[in-house]
């Protein structure tokens, strides 16, 4: 028996394994352990490693097997030395019992593998019809078996990396990402708003706040409109009459925004709550906000699901369990509601109160530029109006005195101040500087213009641009500083000011007040699943993986295929010797194959019925050559490999680690699918759920998939996976040397006898009544090996589902008298 593998642990899907070999503490409790490991009902098999002179004694505990229901048993009888008669109960007899007799009594190491083949289901079947083909179905088994598993660093690195990999290691939480999310947590997450709700009137005009808001909206019309008709030539030459009222307008719009702020400020306090109530929507109502029903975009009813969906895309995406709990934590602190009353710091960053203090205040009016550079750029274009002889004495002082007239007029018409002069911020335009720059260039171009006698048609030509451009530097200064003196009262950011409190308000009322219930069950739930993620990777950190093996049994006393060095000289070999290579009894050392039986046997030695006390042992023969390819039996763990057994040990194939991490995340995936209905009706206990027993079953499971048959198997409800990677992908170990065994022609040389020389007596000469069994895992020929290597394989090939081992069984019967079928009172039995 497999010390991964006990009656209270069998390996799943294989036979139960029960050893009634003595000394037995408590038999019935052996028996009891056997009966409640799970099985399929109406398939129940049993492998019973038994001593081969008490299978009658032990007959009622035989029948006990069936006591749940019909079962199947072969019984691994163990043959005392100097044993020449085997008494059969009537319990094992065929079809749904068989024994198999090794004579030489193996010890624990050779017997492990033999109980872990014969447990697999399709090689238990074809044992047990092959013995019901024998008489007596008894028998004595003869082996060649390839052992194809891991180098025990290798498991145990293996299966380090996967559930490092399942677990991941610990991370800060990440800000949570829309990409991927499911629709209804992305809604959650940017703040959008429902489609089905955009052309919701959220703050109407009869109400406060719409009202305000409508009457922000008037005024900075009002003053963008004035601005635009003031920045013009029109606003500077038109009648004062017609001007608009720049400053009144701004002042009003600084005063509705002040009012306006207030209104938002004192909706988001009253409404602050984590949850908005009844009371809540009355107060908003009174205060100008309509709130709508639910939009069907999202509902409390989907947020769970939604939740599943986003977690399993993230698991599918490869993140460890901590990753994706960091990323759910983040989730549920971003949608957790934080209600509206932590809106009022950013109100404070779109609309600041000293903006609006600002805004308010008067703001001096500037125009020219530099006086000094205003008083050269008058006085040159005076100096070129007066270049026309005789009339630029008159022309070029003329054109000081009309620059400073433009700029006295500037003066008169600055946009800040009122028509009724209640608002008046003041202001300077440079008249003066204007004044005597022109008068000084004026005289000076005339006193050059007679001493340069120019024609008439070319002083009057400078007369006319320079009188040109004095009138169009002045346009050109009045619309600058209109623009000037309107950024820095800085009315103009009032109109996407009142866009950004209306969506600021939209957002608020969706996502704070409308969905504050949504969001408080996204954020439990999305805290419920990462603390269940966080439970389930510390408990995958703290599983022990038990390497190396040590099994000591169990309370029943069945656990004594862990215990070689239990087995003292006596129950070896008669000569007190085990051989350290094969783990079999070695009687005088001598080894044999089954050529000394074809060699020494003769028509003699089948003469009807003779004594017990004539069957005694031949004299040995030298030991014939071995066979063209010798097994080189290697110790796995410290166990030594029996002759007929051959092991190659891999260090792992490139999918290894993928397809064990594979199978944790598929599980733990199922764990999760039993969660979800839990964190719906309470998602504030839902993440306190004891998931640590699943998940410790999940890893026993995938454990004993890694040790049968290095996980090539798919775990238990997956289906027939055929892109499974196969077998030697995972061990990295071909299987070229099992494809050869199996097609490799039938011969008694080509198997090892479980019995020594000295039985050959017993044995049926009848090569005819031999039957032979071959099996090969299918995960062995599946996936990149492809179908090549196995052409030569028979039609008799036992292909298992599972198992490490691949190879022969051949069963040679006994003579029909050394098998005697006894009834358990002819033994006194009680």
């Amino acid at each position: 028996m497999s010390p991964r593998a006990t009656p209270e642990h069998p390996v799943p899907g294989n036979a139960v394994c029960l050893d009634l070999r003595a000394p037995l503490h408590d038999p019935d409790g052996v028996v009891r352990a056997a009966l409640d490991a799970p099985q399929p009902p109406g398939d129940r098999r049993f492998v019973v490693l038994d001593d081969a002179e008490m299978l009658v004694a032990h007959q009622l505990l035989h029948e006990r097997l069936s006591s749940y229901g019909p079962a199947r048993i072969i019984c691994l009888a163990v043959g005392a030395p100097g044993q020449r008669v085997l008494h059969r109960s009537l319990t094992l007899r065929p079809r749904n019992a068989g024994v198999l007799w090794l004579l030489d009594e193996p010890d624990d190491a050779a017997l492990r593998p033999l109980v872990d083949i014969v447990s697999g289901p399709e090689v238990f079947g074809a044992v047990l019809r092959a013995l019901a083909e024998v008489v007596h179905g008894v028998a004595v088994p003869s082996a060649r078996v390839l052992e194809h598993d891991l180098t025990e660093e290798a498991r145990a690195r293996s299966w380090r990396q996967a559930v490092e990999g399942l677990a991941g290691p610990d991370v800060p939480a990440q800000a949570p990402s829309t990409d991927g999310a499911p629709a209804e947590l992305a809604l959650l997450l940017d703040e959008s708003v429902p489609r089905s709700l955009a052309g919701h009137d959220w703050l109407p005009a009869h109400g406060r706040a719409g009202g305000l808001l409508l009457t922000c909206e008037e005024a900075w019309d009002d003053a963008v409109e004035g601005h635009a008709r003031v920045r013009g030539p029109a606003g500077f030459l038109a009648s004062p009459d017609r001007s608009p009222d720049l400053p009144g307008d701004i002042e009003r719009l600084a005063g509705a925004l002040k009012r306006l702020r207030a209104a938002v400020a004192d909706m988001f306090a009253v409404a602050g709550g984590a949850r908005l109530t009844a009371e809540h929507r009355g107060h908003l109502r009174d205060r100008g906000v309509e709130l709508p029903e639910m939009p069907r975009e999202i509902s409390r009813a989907g947020i769970v699901p939604a939740l599943r969906d986003h977690t399993y895309e993230l698991i599918d995406r490869g993140l460890p369990l901590r990753s994706v709990a960091a990323r759910l934590a983040a989730l549920s602190s971003r949608t957790a509601p934080a209600g509206s009353a932590a809106r009022l710091a950013r109100l404070d960053e779109i609309c600041p109160p000293e903006d609006l203090h600002r805004m308010a205040a008067q703001q001096p009016f500037t125009a020219g530029g530099s006086r000094s550079v205003a008083l050269v750029v008058t006085g040159v274009l005076a100096l070129l109006a007066g270049l026309w002889p005789g009339a630029g004495w008159a022309l070029g002082p003329a054109t000081g005195v009309l620059a400073a007239g433009l700029a006295h007029l500037m003066l008169r018409r600055r946009p800040n101040r009122s028509p009724d002069g209640r608002l008046d911020g003041g202001g300077s335009t440079g008249a003066a500087p204007r004044l005597f720059g022109g008068v000084v260039g004026g005289v000076l171009g005339a006193a050059v213009g007679q001493l340069l006698g120019l024609p008439l048609w070319a002083g009057a030509v400078t007369s006319v641009v320079a009188v040109a451009a004095v009138v169009g530097l002045a346009l050109r200064d009045w619309t600058s500083a209109v623009d000037d003196w309107w950024t820095r009262m800085d009315p103009g950011h009032a109109g996407p000011l009142l866009k950004e409190i209306q969506d600021l308000v939209i957002t608020t009322a969706v996502h704070d007040w409308l969905f504050a219930d949504v969001r408080h069950h996204c954020a439990e739930g999305a805290g419920a699943v990462a603390r269940l993620l966080r439970g389930l990777a510390a408990t995958a950190d703290a599983y022990p993986y038990p390497y190396p093996y040590s099994y000591e049994g169990n309370a029943h006393g069945s656990g004594r295929l862990g215990r070689a060095h239990d087995h003292g000289p006596e129950r070896n070999d008669p000569a007190g010797g085990v051989d350290a290579a094969t783990g079999m009894g070695t009687g005088t050392g001598e080894a044999w194959s089954w050529g000394d039986w074809a060699d020494s046997a003769g028509d003699d030695l089948w003469s009807d019925g003779p004594d017990e006390d004539d069957l005694v042992p031949e004299p040995r023969k030298p030991e014939p050559p071995a066979p063209a390819e010798p097994f080189a039996p290697t110790g796995a763990a410290g166990d030594p490999a029996p002759a007929w057994l051959e092991r190659r040990h891999g260090d792992g194939g490139p999918a290894l680690v993928d397809t064990l991490l594979a199978d944790l995340v598929e599980g733990t995936v199922r764990i999760l699918d039993g969660c979800w209905a839990g964190i719906e009706r309470d998602p504030a206990n839902a993440g306190r759920l004891p998931l640590d027993e699943r998940l410790t079953e999940l890893l026993d499971e995938t454990r004993v998939r890694l040790e049968r048959d290095v996980a090539a198997s798919p775990p238990p409800g997956s289906g027939d996976r055929r892109d499974r990677p196969d077998a030697a992908r995972l061990t990295g170990v071909a299987p070229d040397a099992v494809a050869r065994l199996i097609a490799a022609d039938d011969g008694p040389d080509h198997t090892v006898p479980m019995c020594g020389p000295e039985n050959l007596r017993l044995l049926s000469h009848d090569p005819g009544a031999v039957r032979q069994v071959r099996f090969v895992p299918e995960t062995m020929r599946r996936g990149a090996t492809g179908d090549d290597i196995w052409r030569g394989t028979g039609e008799d090939v036992e292909w298992t589902r599972a198992g490490r081992h691949a190879g022969v069984l051949r069963l040679v019967p006994l003579r029909p008298d050394v098998v005697r079928i006894v009834r358990a009172e002819e033994a006194g039995a009680p």
